[in-house]
């Protein structure tokens, strides 16, 4: 479902990342760790088109998401044809990004009416399916100000997955919460990874989830993958030095 094909990506002359191969399966959910400023985030970037590749393809499904076809040709994508590789993919980012002038109900339909063409009945139907989901039936015409953090991580949660997408993206989705409401953000999303078919790519610092919930576990330095397995025998038997000095680092951090 995710394929990149030796994708370089440079700012200026510093090379985030370096002629990189890896394949997310459909339905798989996939986790990248490693140290900050690794190029973790850049990866997502790149899949939501908020960056733009220097080298190399990336792959959506079937289809070419950094390069369109032109005759027998692929040549860089030009915006109509981003702007429909983005519906089949999602991404919930560190800060909520909710509309704080709308409802609850009111974020999460307004995408799927404006970008989807649905009826305001049938997004608002798909959004009161979804308020359920994440725990939050009783929010619906609440403002983003009445709402705690976890909760706001939750309507951003069901706002992404109101599109309906193929892919989803989440990038540090605990790190502006409070500790106590980390638990109940992660809860939701492994319901959601274990109930549907949605294809998963996930960069986190919480070990632990990325322990329990990925079917894959890819930990990255210098703009590369260094080592990809399950996690089982990623967190307790890594094969690369830096893995371990990387996990020995941050789940010995008091």
């Amino acid at each position: 479902m995710i394929r990149f094909d030796d994708v370089v990506k440079r700012f200026g002359d510093h090379v985030v990342l370096r002629e990189l191969n890896f394949n997310v399966a459909p339905g798989e959910f996939v986790t990248l760790i490693g140290p900050s400023g690794s190029g973790k985030t850049t990866i997502l970037r790149l899949l939501m088109t908020l960056e733009h590749v220097n080298g190399g393809r990336i792959y959506v499904g079937d289809e070419c998401l950094t390069h369109m076809p032109r005759g027998d040709k692929l040549v860089p994508a030009n915006e109509k044809y981003l702007r429909r590789m983005r519906k089949r993919i999602g991404m919930v980012f560190q800060q909520f990004n909710l509309f704080p002038n709308m409802t609850v109900l009111q974020n999460i339909t307004e995408a799927p009416v404006r970008s989807l063409g649905l009826s305001k009945g049938e997004a608002e139907a798909r959004a009161v399916d979804l308020l359920d989901m994440v725990g939050l039936s009783d929010k619906s015409g609440a403002r983003p100000s009445q709402l705690s953090g976890g909760q706001q991580q939750r309507v951003a949660i069901a706002r992404a997955l109101a599109m309906r997408p193929e892919v989803l993206l989440l990038d540090e989705v605990t790190s502006a919460l409070d500790p106590e409401l980390v638990a109940g953000v992660l809860a939701v999303l492994k319901d959601i990874a274990s109930t549907t078919d949605i294809t998963f790519l996930c960069v986190t610092h919480e070990m632990q989830f990325a322990r329990d919930v990925s079917d894959r576990v890819m930990m990255f330095d210098h703009g590369q993958v260094i080592e990809d397995g399950p996690p089982d025998k990623l967190f307790t038997d890594p094969d690369h030095d830096r893995t371990r000095e990387f996990l020995h680092a941050v789940l010995d951090r008091p």
